[in-house]
């Protein structure tokens, strides 16, 4: 461990379920690793669902979990707990944190820290753990895609989906997504998707049909749910695999489950903050190998929208709320954000 800590930091906290305005700028006593942790003095703050989710009382933290929004963050490494051996004091680092990282500090498992890498600044660093993560372990791992099938991505102008699209294509599938505009369908085509659909103005069951000639997709991410899952399978490849990672249209849903056993479909869906730590840390040890070397060379990169200053998170989750971004939002926190 160093040999001396900050006493307090700068963050944000929840102040009550509310909208946007509920976010109040405060400060509290810096956290102190325990063992297994390292503390990170955070440059950036990614924005995400989950923290909009939290704030409005509908995701509370996992046991033992900071109270404070954040799931992951980009910074230097500034003190080491008992038994850490894989950090050192002044490396820099970016992380997936179960809270937190809306702050000046923040105390990491050591095991879910990965280097940043060579081509990226703090603030595309930041914007990575949370998308990575969730994208490895649910279409590679659950969805188990593999090269020359084929992906079909809801929300593909969000932080998931264009992380989501540049993997995909970056480990030879073919890539079809939704998306709500024309440029949102523009930008995800630029990051390599094969057709992007724009959901207001076309059938996407109907498109995909047509261009798989019928056969359909091997696997689905979908964020929506509602109707949507319906119509996943109805488009879906025999021995297809559909993933469930979120539900902006509810979680509730009819289905006819014949399909299903004809075409002998998966149906699984995962969270993935409540996961033990040593399960994270299996997810970066398995990012750090066939997901980093793609980072370090510049191939995929995260896409950055916006960034606010931390006491301006607020208007970040206003504009994340809006679903006016394409990728990320970040909350930039210290001076090392280059």
């Amino acid at each position: 461990m160093g040999l001396s800590l900050p006493d307090s930091m700068r963050c944000v906290e929840i102040t009550q379920p509310g909208g946007p305005e509920v976010l109040r700028p405060a400060r509290r006593p810096a956290p102190v690793p325990g063992p297994g942790e390292i503390l990170v003095e955070v440059a950036a703050a990614g924005v995400n669902r989950p923290d909009t989710l939290q704030r409005q009382g509908r995701y509370d933290p996992p046991p033992g979990a900071s109270d404070l929004p954040g799931l992951e963050l980009s910074g230097t490494v500034i003190a080491i707990g008992e038994g850490v051996e894989t950090w050192a004091s002044g490396d820099r680092v970016c992380a997936l944190v179960a809270g937190g990282g809306y702050a000046e500090y923040c105390v990491v498992p050591a095991v879910q820290a990965l280097p940043v890498p060579g081509p990226l600044s703090m603030v595309e660093a930041a914007a990575v753990p949370e998308t990575f993560f969730t994208v490895w372990t649910n279409v590679f791992e659950r969805g188990a895609l593999k090269r020359g099938e084929t992906l079909l991505i809801h929300g593909g102008s969000s932080g998931i989906g264009t992380t989501a699209i540049q993997l995909a294509k970056a480990f030879g599938a073919t890539v079809f997504t939704t998306a709500g505009s024309d440029d949102k369908c523009r930008a995800c085509e630029e990051l390599g998707a094969d057709r992007a659909i724009n959901y207001k103005t076309e059938d996407f069951v109907a498109v995909i049909r047509e261009a798989t000639g019928g056969r359909g997709v091997d696997v689905v991410l979908d964020m929506v749910g509602g109707d949507y899952i319906a119509r996943d399978i109805d488009i879906m490849a025999v021995d297809g695999r559909h993933v469930s990672i979120a539900f902006l249209q509810g979680a509730k849903v009819s289905l006819n489950m014949a399909p299903v056993m004809t075409k002998r479909l998966t149906l699984t869906g995962s969270t993935l903050r409540a996961r033990p730590v040593a399960e994270k840390g299996r997810i970066a040890t398995a990012l750090r190998e066939d997901v980093w070397p793609l980072l370090e060379t510049g191939g995929i990169k995260p896409q950055i929208h916006a960034t606010f200053p931390l006491e301006q998170a607020d208007e970040a989750h206003r504009l994340m709320e809006s679903s006016a971004h394409i990728g990320k939002i970040v909350l930039t926190v210290g001076p090392d954000v280059a």
